[in-house]
């Protein structure tokens, strides 16, 4: 992350939040590739937030709309000492693999992950999608080498190797459910070490997600999304007016509920599409409570010993 993306970051959270405690201390961000990421060609331009002022607000406050990530990295929030559970879940921003919600989908989630314990990796993994390779096809690879990382690393972060997850909103619902069941195999050559560690979430929290059901074919599930009885246990909420068809988390709900997966969804009247954990009128916008009791009925908030 540059410098200059990091002040911009900072200073609209800052706007948003009144705040400016969380960029003081904010962690530096870790490379995911020793070298240049698979496949990369470093010809999309300059990484930068794309937002417009004419761009809509989000319960009354802007979003980070991050472009033209080519070098991927993972921001590691730790969770407090006093409250540290072991567990921690990567973070993986929506925006259709065109751009990242840097803040509302990830930063923020990030924060409140801490609240309860959790450690947050905040996955910045490279957008636009890039021509003649699938869209999810460079993210994956980029979810993959970051669940390795991170259990690589799980010591040094005061994690539990056993207990690191996963979650994502929309387009990054959709990459959490992909990691969720193609972890077999990396979809790239390994590199070193953490390549070894498995990539296999423990658990999957996916919110509004998109593109586990193709428009055009009911709702039959992506050819990637391959769910098995190893696919990991899952928390799905989705509100019904979103304007990405809820069938995508009761597709997978219903694929998840036959293989003898645990799942657990929430399904709201109204609510839309694309608003993090930024509190509303919309009851939708309680997921997070109801993600942390599920959390905890896995063993997952426990505290550390």
């Amino acid at each position: 992350m540059n410098q200059t993306f990091t002040a911009l970051m900072c200073a609209l959270v800052t706007l948003s939040a009144g705040t400016t405690a969380f960029c003081a201390s904010t962690p530096e961000p870790i490379l995911l590739w020793p070298k240049e990421a698979p496949g990369e060609k470093g010809d999309i331009g300059e990484e930068k937030d794309t937002t417009k002022a004419t761009d809509k607000l989000i319960a009354g406050k802007p979003v980070i709309r991050l472009g033209n990530v080519s070098k991927p990295t993972i921001t590691v929030y730790r969770a407090p000492k006093d409250k540290n559970t072991g567990a921690a879940v990567i973070v993986c921003p929506g925006g259709g693999y065109s751009i990242l919600a840097y803040d509302l989908e990830g930063t923020e989630v990030c924060e409140w992950l801490n609240s309860i314990g959790v450690t947050g990796v905040l996955l910045k993994y490279r957008v636009p999608a890039r021509k003649d390779r699938q869209r999810y096809e460079a993210p994956l690879q980029d979810v993959q080498r970051a669940m390795g990382l991170v259990r690589s690393r799980a010591k040094e972060w005061g994690i539990d190797s056993k207990r690191v997850g996963v979650l994502g909103f929309s387009a990054g619902g959709h990459l959490s459910a992909a990691l969720s069941t193609n972890f077999e195999k990396r979809n790239y050559d390994p590199i070193d070490a953490a390549d070894q560690e498995s990539c296999r979430p423990d658990f999957a929290v996916v919110i509004y997600p998109g593109g586990l059901v193709p428009r055009t074919e009911g709702d039959k599930l992506s050819a990637e999304i391959k769910v098995t009885a190893q696919t990991p246990p899952t928390f799905l909420a989705q509100a019904e007016d979103d304007g990405v068809r809820v069938e995508n988390s009761v597709s997978y709900y219903l694929a998840l509920k036959n293989a003898k997966v645990p799942v657990e969804m929430h399904l709201y009247p109204t609510g839309g599409h694309g608003y993090g954990l930024r509190a509303s009128e919309h009851d939708v916008t309680s997921w997070p409570k109801r993600a942390e009791q599920w959390m905890g009925t896995l063993g997952l908030l426990s505290k550390k010993h």
